[in-house]
């Protein structure tokens, strides 16, 4: 049961990069693709840890470049006054 819930995680993920990547290929703003990215590192955390149990400490890293990402993003999105993107 914890690995079919591992699964529906990772695949809302992956779900979720695409959806962002979408966004970014009609807007061209930074802060979709950063998001995707972002999401793309955290299905990656979610298919290591299930498939490499062993692995899931050195998973997390994954997690945390996915946190980093996003916080890169949403400031990187507030530092642009102008409304460039």
């Amino acid at each position: 049961m914890n690995d079919f819930l591992r699964g529906a995680i990772t695949m809302g993920s992956f779900s979720i990069a695409v959806f962002f990547l979408r966004f970014w290929r009609t807007t061209h703003d930074r802060l979709f693709l950063l998001f995707s990215a972002a999401f793309c590192l955290l299905g990656l955390n979610w298919t290591l840890a299930t498939v490499a149990p062993a692995l899931a400490l050195h998973a997390y890293m994954f997690r945390f470049l996915a946190f980093v990402l996003i916080a890169v993003g949403v400031l990187d999105k507030n530092r642009r006054k102008d409304g460039r993107q």
